[in-house]
């Protein structure tokens, strides 16, 4: 059994916006492998299953908002008995990446991403597996919290859609053939860009994702 989690935030004003770019990447492949079956309520969150590539597989997005990621995400692992090294596949979006670019890393800091930290905190380490897909960076003079909770630009969509088809496409084949061939596969980057860091964790923490202080949490959990 392999878990697939996509990132995000619940709900249809947060539909579309670059926190919830896991979540699409995560429809795109239950459009692909379980077009037919209904997603469930389990895990914290919405789930299906589905055989990729001849592997049982479920494709979880936590619906607990994204600072409680790790909640939906431990009780899928413990539910299933999985090895969150091998077993597990995290899809989040990256401030710290073009958009248009994905990056598998086989495990690595969270990058001050508040999803990934809850993850981190929840299942006692830092090393599973996990796809970045880029949604560039903040623009200046615009809050973290505003850019990564709003919507892409029409340019940025146009390179967005290829960007989560590679997306799914390098799930696939953590699937089949596991984390380094993923890596070897897809950690590639568009000619003429700039090389993408092998890590968001290089970026400091500050500038990844802001901080959840009783002053910027508007309501539980829902700041990125």
């Amino acid at each position: 059994m392999k878990l697939i989690v996509g990132l995000g935030n619940p709900g249809p004003q947060y539909e579309k916006t670059r926190h919830n770019a896991g979540f699409m990447a995560v429809d795109r492949l239950a459009r692909r492998w379980a077009s037919g079956d209904p997603p469930k309520g389990r895990f914290s969150g919405i789930a299906v299953e589905a055989v990729i590539k001849g592997a049982r597989c479920v494709l979880l997005k936590p619906t607990t908002y994204m600072n409680l990621s790790g909640k939906s995400v431990a009780e899928a692992i413990g539910f299933y008995k999985l090895d969150p090294a091998m077993d597990m596949l995290v899809i989040v979006d990256d401030v710290a990446l073009p958009v248009g670019t994905i990056r598998v890393r086989a495990s690595g800091s969270a990058g001050g991403h508040n999803g990934l930290i809850d993850i981190q905190l929840k299942l006692g380490t830092d090393a599973y597996p996990r796809l970045r897909i880029g949604v560039d960076a903040c623009p200046p003079m615009m809050s973290l919290e505003d850019y990564v909770l709003g919507r892409f630009t029409g340019e940025q969509t146009a390179l967005l859609e290829p960007a989560l088809d590679k997306a799914a496409d390098a799930a696939e084949t953590f699937v089949s053939k596991g984390v380094a061939a993923a890596m070897n596969a897809f950690n590639t980057r568009p000619a003429g860009s700039a090389s993408p860091s092998d890590d968001a964790g290089s970026a400091s923490p500050a500038k990844q994702v802001s901080k959840s202080t009783p002053s910027t949490t508007r309501s539980p959990d829902r700041t990125p």
